[in-house]
């Protein structure tokens, strides 16, 4: 268990691990790469994600705060109205949530699974 705050420069860090191709990519292959900060019960965690550019489509199974660091992209519902995500931009994704996550250029945010 954390005690202390853990603090990090998220958009300074480098070595990110290779997490593979993206499952979820719905056109070419898409490469991610991250960093768990901590993960906790229930699959609950925060960290640093980063992913190529290309579409994807998402069935989330758990809620998702988001807060994009750098790179951009188009997130459009199966219901409701699209919006770009870039750089400062900070939301949150609903469990049971749908649709697909445009990236436009190699994305870096921050992420909190709960």
């Amino acid at each position: 268990m954390i005690t202390t705050p853990l603090i990090q420069a998220a958009n300074e860090v480098a070595d990110l691990e290779d997490w593979g191709p993206l499952a979820e990519a719905t056109g070419a292959p898409m490469q991610t790469s991250g960093y768990t900060m901590w993960s906790g019960e229930n699959n609950s965690e925060a960290g640093i994600w980063e992913c190529t550019a290309g579409p994807s489509y998402w069935s989330l199974e758990q809620n998702e705060f988001v807060h994009i660091l750098s790179g951009s992209m188009t997130v459009t519902p199966d219901e409701g109205d699209a919006f770009l995500a870039g750089p400062g931009v900070t939301f949150l994704v609903p469990v049971g949530w749908k649709g697909t996550w445009d990236i436009h250029e190699t994305i870096r945010k921050l992420y909190v699974l709960f």
